[in-house]
C-alpha cells in the first residue's frame, strides 16, 4: 500500500515537503523552506534519511517549495531531480540568493557574537553558494515538458500540467500500479489565479483518486482583477500626486513581473504620473530576464509587448538597481519614486532599508500585493503595527498601508473549488499549504459545494492511500 509522510506545509503555508513511498520506491514532492514563525524548523535534521530518497519531483521554484533542496543534497540525497526547464532556471537564481543572504546574515551575527564570547551559539547557514552550485552541476536534473507522460520507475509514471502559478509551475499527476489496479494521485503544488496578466490559465485535471491540494486562500475570494488593477492604480496616482513615494514589497518571481506589466501599461496610456520606477532587487532583475527568455510561455498580452530588443516589461521610467550603491542612491530622491524591492514578506532584503528611510513619512504609501505569513514583519505591518524595529532601530509607521490581494498567484476559494470540480473518481482529498483557519473553512465549503470530505494533514503525519 502506498503511503505519504508530510514534513512541511501542514497547517501552515510554507515548507512544502511530502514523501510518497510505493513499491519500495521513495518519491519526494518538493523540499521547501519554512518562512515566518516556523523558520527554526529549517535547521532541524530531516525526519528521514536523505540518502534513501530515490526521486525528487519539483512543482515550482518558489523558496517554500525548493528552499531546502541544497540541504537535502548536502545531507546525502543522490537521486534524480525532475523539474521543468524554467523551474530549474528560476530555482538556481532563488537558491543562490537564499544562500547569499544566509551566509551574510551568519557572518554579521558571528562577528557580533565573537565580541561577546558567544560565537558557538550562532547557527550556521543551511547551505552556502558552493552547496547550491553542487546541487545544479553535480546532481542529475531531468526537465519534463507539460502534458507528456514519463515513466519514473517500474510501475510508476507521471505527467506535469501547467499550474498557471509562476513560470514553469506544474501540478503533478502521479500514477502507480497496486494489486493490478492503477491509482492516480495529484499534487497541486500551488495553483494559479487565472488573472491573465503574465501566466496562462491553470490547466484542468480530469481525474484522480487522491488529491493533495493547496489552501492558501481557501477561506476567501479575490476581487476581480479589473478591480485590483484599479485599486493599485489609485494608490500609485494619489501617492505620487501628493509628492510621496510608493514602497512595494514584492516577491521576485511572478508578482514583480505582474506589477511591471501594469506599470508598463500605465506608462503607455499616460496614466502614470511623472516618476521613477526602481526595481531594487538583483534577484527580481535576474528572474525578469528568465521570464523574457521564456516569453513564448507567457500570456498573449505579454507576447504582444515583446520589443525589438527582446524585452517584455521595460518602459522609459523603469530603472534596474543592481548594486548596493545604486540602491542607496534612491534615498536621495525625496518624492516621485515607486520602489519595488524584496523580500516579499519583509523578512530581510532591501525593502527593510527603504522602510527605515520612508515608512515614517505620512506622504508615502506601502503597498502589499502578496501573502504575508504569520511571524513576518510584513504581517505585523498589515495587521496595524504602529512601530517596527529595523536594524535595531524603532521606527514609527506613518505611511499609509494598503493591501491588495487580487494580484495573488494563488487560486482563491472559488478557483480551487472550480479546479477540483472537474476531477472524476475523486475519493480522497488532503489539505496542505494553508493556515489552519483557512483549511477549516475550505474543508466545510468543500463538503457543502462538492460533497467531498477532506482531511487536514498534520506535521509528520503518515497517510495510507
Amino acid at each position: 500500500m502506498a503511503t505519504i509522510h508530510s514534513y512541511g506545509a501542514t497547517k501552515e503555508v510554507t515548507g512544502s515537503c511530502h514523501l510518497l513511498e510505493v513499491g519500495g520506491v521513495k518519491i519526494m514532492i518538493d523540499c521547501g523552506m519554512f518562512q515566518g514563525e516556523d523558520e527554526e524548523k529549517n535547521a532541524d535534521s530531516f525526519y528521514f534519511d536523505p540518502a534513501s530518497i530515490d526521486y525528487l519531483l519539483v512543482t515550482h521554484a518558489h523558496l517554500d517549495h525548493v528552499g531546502r533542496i541544497p540541504k537535502l543534497v548536502k545531507e546525502g540525497f543522490k537521486g534524480k531531480i525532475y523539474a521543468t526547464l524554467a523551474t530549474m532556471d528560476l530555482a538556481e537564481i532563488i537558491l543562490l540568493d537564499s544562500a547569499k543572504i544566509m551566509t551574510e546574515d551568519f557572518e554579521t551575527k558571528y562577528k557580533k557574537a565573537l565580541r561577546r564570547g558567544r560565537e558557538r551559539k550562532i547557527t550556521k547557514p543551511l547551505y552556502d553558494p558552493l552547496d547550491v552550485e553542487k546541487t545544479f552541476k553535480k546532481m542529475e536534473w531531468i526537465n519534463p515538458e507539460y502534458d507528456t507522460y514519463y515513466d519514473l520507475c517500474e510501475g510508476v509514471s507521471f505527467i506535469y500540467r501547467n499550474a498557471g502559478h509562476i513560470l514553469g509551475s506544474a501540478f503533478i499527476e502521479l500514477s502507480y500500479m497496486e494489486n493490478s489496479d492503477s491509482h492516480t494521485i495529484v499534487f497541486s503544488g500551488d495553483i494559479g489565479n487565472d488573472n491573465g496578466l503574465v501566466m496562462p490559465n491553470l490547466e484542468k485535471c480530469d481525474k484522480s483518486q487522491s488529491l493533495y491540494v493547496e489552501t492558501t486562500y481557501g477561506n476567501r475570494e479575490h476581487q476581480p482583477i479589473e478591480n485590483t488593477i484599479k485599486e493599485f492604480k489609485d494608490v500609485i496616482i494619489k501617492t505620487l500626486n501628493r509628492h510621496g513615494n510608493v514602497l512595494i514589497p514584492s516577491f521576485a518571481v511572478e508578482r514583480t513581473q505582474e506589477l511591471l506589466c501594469v506599470l508598463r501599461d500605465m506608462h503607455a496610456t499616460g496614466e502614470l504620473p511623472k516618476c521613477k520606477v526602481f526595481l531594487d532587487s538583483p534577484m527580481a532583475t535576474r528572474a525578469t530576464e528568465v521570464y523574457r527568455s521564456y516569453a513564448q510561455e507567457l500570456t498573449n498580452r505579454c507576447q504582444e509587448n515583446v520589443k525589438e530588443d527582446g524585452t517584455v516589461f521595460n518602459f522609459d521610467s523603469l530603472i534596474y538597481t543592481q548594486t548596493p550603491e545604486a540602491s542607496r542612491r534612491i534615498n536621495d530622491i525625496k518624492s516621485g519614486a515607486i520602489i519595488i524591492a524584496g523580500s516579499g514578506m519583509c523578512s530581510g532584503g532591501r525593502i527593510t532599508h527603504h522602510f527605515k528611510h520612508r515608512i515614517w513619512d505620512k506622504r508615502n504609501a506601502v503597498l502589499f500585493v502578496g501573502f504575508q505569513a504569520e511571524g513576518t514583519l510584513g504581517r505585523d505591518i498589515v495587521e496595524g503595527a504602529k512601530w517596527i524595529n529595523v536594524y535595531g532601530e524603532d521606527i514609527i509607521v506613518k505611511a499609509s498601508i494598503h493591501t491588495i490581494n487580487g494580484f495573488s498567484a494563488h487560486a482563491d476559494q472559488a478557483g480551487i473549488l472550480e479546479w477540483i470540480s472537474h476531477m472524476k473518481n475523486l475519493k480522497k482529498v488532503f489539505l496542505i499549504h494553508g493556515e489552519l483557519e483557512s483549511q477549516k473553512v475550505f474543508k466545510q465549503v468543500l463538503k457543502e459545494k462538492l460533497n467531498l470530505d477532506a482531511h487536514i494533514v498534520g506535521f509528520k503525519e503518515k497517510i495510507l492511500l
